[in-house]
């Protein structure tokens, strides 16, 4: 009775065991932990069965695991029964599923996730999401580049899902833009309560060539180096270095973007307010040269103020050079004040104003008439340039070489570099024009031939040349042509070959013209007035005496003299 009692209880609990369902293989179960040994925890997952799995699996990244004999976990089946008959369980599959399910749901959401990073791989870093795995670039670490990532290793921290494969157990994520958003609410915030006009404190972030970014507290202002100082700032670096502390204006906000403008010299007094009273025109300043160009020179008169020397108003006689083979960067010049604009805010100075016009300073020292000496610099069809005093150039005009030979036959006598002397016929120094005359040296034989001589007097000449025109004849050694008209006063008279070379003959002066140098003679006119003399003192024929008779009569009185 016992035994059949006996055989029929183990059939029910059989066929009750039969009855249970065994759960699936691959999905999440809850298991008790049996015991801790080899560092392993034996967990009774139920349905008879018990499995092993590594206490390292429930550690997280760089701790120790707090597990208990007793403590509830879930764990993932991967098989009912293995060669050991026992159950093939993990507690990394059982959070990561977990996991994937709730990232899943924080992806579609857009919600951040909790993590830490525990490894670095290849082009960026590993991330525990809570039981799944993610990748974080190296350019997803920091909105600039992370040198060191050792502090953020093992802490726990909020990254954003950029993307995710199930499927292939892919997952991405990203610090940077939780950073970024979280800068641009700070940024947002700060830039709310900055007005334009503000003077605020900054530090300077860093430095560029255009200019330097200030840090206002969370929100970086560009202060460009246009308007770090009034004068002229060639680098930022001249007046700022990166962590100092700065006083700076807000000049533009612009709240679409959160970009802001900075300014220094606005905190200043503007030099340029009242820089026509403290620089009047024509008053020489000192200055210093700061800058030089192609087309000039800049020259700071004081911090703020700054001018240009034009090339035209560096040197009175340097029209060709360089601006920097006149001057240098830092050199103290005394300029003259042309010019003011101060709606543009430029100065026009001069350097070569404040050295006298050389031109002026030659014709005050060396008057018209004066002999100077100097080498010929440069000889050209119509004359030679002769170097002066003050580096400037006098001109001997061909006609100014010699008295009687032409300028082309007299300029054969010159080569460059010679030393020669020459008299100061003309100064213009607004056309900055000096003329001189090598000729003038000895004197003008027309002028000292003709300085005792006036016009109707009878002076005595010599034939030098017979031509078909009339006759060239010399008068204290100055050249004079008489006419063919004017060799007679008979017609038949009037004829050049009657005369010789050598012949000396006497003729009445018509005409002395200084400017063009010459001398009219006149035979013909001679013996006109000789007639009309002889008339006036022996009478005429109209009273009867025949004109032979007043001539002999005449002839007569001069021989008894």
């Amino acid at each position: 009775m016992c035994a059949k009692a006996t055989m029929e209880e183990f059939e029910a609990l059989l066929e009750e065991s039969f009855e249970i369902d065994t759960p699936d293989e691959g999905s999440v179960v809850k298991g008790t932990v049996l015991a801790i040994e080899s560092g392993q925890a034996i967990i009774d997952v139920g349905y008879k069965m018990e499995g092993r799995v590594d206490l390292k699996e429930f550690a997280a990244p760089g701790q120790e695991a707090e597990l208990a004999v007793g403590d509830t976990v879930e764990v993932f089946l991967e098989h009912v029964e293995n060669a050991r008959g026992e159950a093939v369980i993990s507690h990394d599959k059982a959070r990561r599923e977990a996991a994937w399910d709730r990232l899943e749901k924080s992806y579609e959401a857009e919600e951040r996730v909790e993590g830490a990073m525990f490894g670095r791989v290849k082009g960026g870093f590993t991330v525990d999401l809570g039981g799944a795995v993610a990748f974080l670039p190296g350019s997803q670490v920091d909105v600039r580049p992370v040198r060191d990532a050792g502090p953020l290793m093992g802490l726990a921290q909020p990254f954003q899902i950029l993307k995710m494969d199930r499927r292939r157990g892919n997952i991405v994520v990203s610090r940077r833009a939780i950073l970024e958003e979280l800068r641009a609410e700070q940024r947002a915030e700060i830039v709310g309560k900055l007005a334009e006009g503000d003077a605020v404190d900054g530090v300077v972030k860093n430095i560029t060539e255009y200019g330097a970014f200030v840090d206002l507290g969370g929100v970086d202002g560009l202060l460009h180096v246009t308007d770090m100082a009034w004068r002229r700032v060639n680098h930022p670096s001249e007046i700022l270095t990166i962590g100092e502390t700065v006083k700076v204006q807000v000049i533009k906000i612009n709240r679409d973007t959160h970009r802001i403008s900075l300014g220094m010299k606005q905190l200043q007094d503007d030099p340029w307010s009242n820089v026509e009273e403290r620089f009047p025109l024509e008053s020489v300043q000192k200055g210093r040269v700061t800058n030089i160009t192609d087309y000039g020179a800049f020259v700071e008169l004081e911090p703020g103020v700054e001018g240009l020397v034009h090339i035209s108003e560096m040197s009175w006689t340097k029209k060709n050079l360089h601006p920097g083979k006149i001057v240098s960067t830092s050199q103290e010049v005394d300029v003259m004040v042309l010019e003011i604009d101060t709606v543009k805010r430029r100065v026009s100075l001069g350097l070569k104003q404040t050295m006298g016009n050389p031109w002026e300073n030659f014709q005050s020292a060396f008057p018209v008439g004066t002999e100077v000496e100097g080498e010929v610099k440069n000889i050209t069809e119509f004359g030679l340039f002769i170097g002066l005093d003050g580096d400037i150039d006098g001109m001997v005009h061909l006609s100014d070489l010699d008295w009687n030979r032409s300028g082309e036959e007299a300029m054969g006598d010159y080569t460059k570099g010679d030393m020669v002397r020459a008299v100061v016929t003309d100064v213009d120094a607004e056309k900055e024009r000096i003329s001189l005359s090598i000729k003038a040296l000895d004197g003008d034989p027309f002028v000292d031939a003709t300085s005792g001589v006036k016009r109707g007097a009878v002076v005595t000449v010599t034939v030098t040349s017979i031509e078909d025109g009339g006759i060239e004849v010399e008068y204290d050694g100055m050249k004079a042509f008489i006419r063919r008209s004017d060799l007679s006063r008979d017609r038949a008279e009037q004829r050049p070959e009657r005369f010789s070379v050598g012949d000396s003959l006497d003729a009445r002066v018509t005409s002395i013209d200084k400017a063009s140098r010459r001398l009219g003679l006149s035979i013909k006119a001679r013996e006109i007035a000789e007639e009309k003399e002889a008339v006036q003192q022996y009478g005429s024929s109209d009273s009867g005496a025949s004109l032979g008779d007043i001539l002999g009569a005449a002839l007569k009185s001069q021989d008894d003299v």
